[in-house]
């Protein structure tokens, strides 16, 4: 089955570009990435902060199946409502470096839109090493979920 979210890796680059189709207005789009209540029910994180402005923070935390407590958090740098989010995204106590993200939003149609995140790294070896992981399959099915649990709200 291909995946609808579809992720761009030129060789050499480190950067990637993610880019999904969603069968949601915009508005009910970018609620799903900026209300706790949606992003904890589709990315299945605890939300413990979320600051939706210009340089405001943000901090989730995810428990796996061992029990193990994994913190992701970052420094939200630019917001502008239903068009753009700029910020930077760490995994804490992990390897990886943090990552620049820029999540464009943007209407396609009444009822479609469309979400481009444009992922920076610091170096291709660390684009290469998050390509690795299953990072294509689980972002698939994140937005799987999203669009699943945000088509109730319409």
């Amino acid at each position: 089955m291909e995946q609808k979210t579809k992720i761009h890796a030129e060789a050499g680059k480190q950067e990637l570009i993610v880019t999904r189709d969603f069968d949601l207005p915009l508005e009910l789009l970018f609620r799903a990435y900026t209300e706790p209540e949606i992003v904890e029910q589709w990315m299945g994180t605890k939300v413990i902060k979320l600051e939706n402005q210009k340089h405001g923070a943000w901090r989730f935390e995810t428990t796996d199946h061992r029990a193990n407590v994994h913190i992701f958090s970052g420094v939200i740098h630019d917001f502008l409502p239903n068009m753009k989010i700029t910020r930077t995204f760490q995994m804490e106590n992990t390897p990886f470096e943090a990552q620049l993200e820029f999540l464009d939003f943007e209407s396609v149609g009444e009822k479609q839109s469309k979400l481009t995140m444009h992922i920076v790294y610091r170096t291709v070896a660390f684009r290469d090493q998050m390509l690795a992981l299953p990072f294509a399959q689980g972002i698939n099915m994140a937005h799987n979920r999203l669009q699943e649990i945000v088509n109730k709200l319409k």
